[in-house]
């Protein structure tokens, strides 16, 4: 997470431009009617945000305004679909604007860093799962929980890197050059985390993934050597 002061007035009105457009797109496209009718998927919705909100608490604040904390969002989107999985981290933002965790100026810049990217590269790899039509559940859980999640965080640093050497306004450390060899402290708890959830929710609660497809990975497969009584 990015402070404010971090960030020119172009970085932080070109992350709005970003983040606003499809934090609008999403609410139009989250099924509202079903939400509103089905209670568990309500329970579901609240429990997502408070678990995603409590996350974002756990972090590391440097005295250089970067703040380093898990995203979560990989297991979210898998679980609420993209649209909702979007509004449950622009909820989860306001929680932490409100009690001053972050900037309100730098909503758009964190929103399309820690939620946008993580929302768009889970939707693309559940994508490329059910086009292959795996019926390996671990294909599911790795593809679409473990490696999207590794990715997001990959990009996420590097973006994130990207952003504040371009704005020139934070002093990037002299170990930097050998910031490739500690990615993987930072990618691989972010992938175990996710992977775990949805590891759990497909063994104990599969019916609360949206992107799951039970019939095709639960299902035990009909072969047409079977014996005939």
């Amino acid at each position: 997470m990015i402070g404010a002061e971090l960030l020119s007035p172009q970085s932080l009105t070109v992350g709005w431009l970003i983040y606003a457009p499809v934090l609008i797109w999403a609410v139009c496209r989250a099924p509202w009617v079903e939400l509103f009718s089905d209670s568990r998927r309500q329970h579901l919705l609240f429990g997502t945000v408070f678990a995603l909100f409590m996350l974002w608490l756990v972090r590391r604040d440097f005295d250089t305004g970067v703040s380093y904390h898990f995203i979560g969002m990989t297991a979210v989107t898998l679980l609420l679909d993209w649209p909702l999985a979007i509004v449950g981290g622009l909820v989860a933002q306001v929680g932490l604007v409100l009690l001053g965790r972050q900037d309100m100026a730098a909503m758009g810049v964190n929103g399309a860093l820690l939620i946008l990217l993580p929302v768009l590269i889970t939707e693309c790899c559940a994508i490329l799962v059910e086009r292959a039509q795996p019926r390996n559940p671990f294909v599911y859980i790795f593809c679409s929980g473990f490696f999207a999640a590794a990715l997001s965080a990959l990009l996420c640093l590097i973006l994130a890197l990207t952003l504040l050497w371009y704005d020139e306004r934070f002093a990037m450390p002299y170990w930097l050059i050998d910031f490739v060899g500690y990615l993987w402290l930072l990618i691989f708890p972010e992938a175990f985390i996710n992977g775990m959830v949805v590891s759990a929710l497909v063994v104990f609660c599969p019916e609360w993934l949206e992107t799951f497809n039970r019939t095709r990975y639960l299902s035990a497969p009909w072969k047409d050597d079977d014996p005939k009584s």
